[in-house]
């Protein structure tokens, strides 16, 4: 069970080109952050800063905006390029 969970999050972290990037890490982080936000509001009444929600979301948009329009690219016709 734990390394299905483990392997599952590995994938999960992985880009289009199924190398693992930091960009998915950091979204994963966000999206958390704002999760543990969201948590503290609703059930202990925890007022996040609107600045600090906004710019979290901000940045999650941005990594996902720049997943979509991310090409997969083909390792092996770069090579035979060069």
């Amino acid at each position: 069970m734990k390394n299905k969970f483990i392997n599952a999050l590995a994938e999960l972290l992985k880009d289009k080109n199924g190398c693992h990037s930091l960009r998915e890490v950091t979204i994963a982080i966000f999206i958390l952050a704002l999760l543990i936000s969201w948590i503290a509001n609703q059930f202990f009444g925890k007022e996040v800063p609107e600045h600090m929600f906004y710019a979290l979301t901000s940045l999650v948009a941005a990594g996902c905006f720049g997943y979509s329009i991310e090409k997969k690219t083909n390792v092996e016709s770069k090579n035979e390029e060069e």
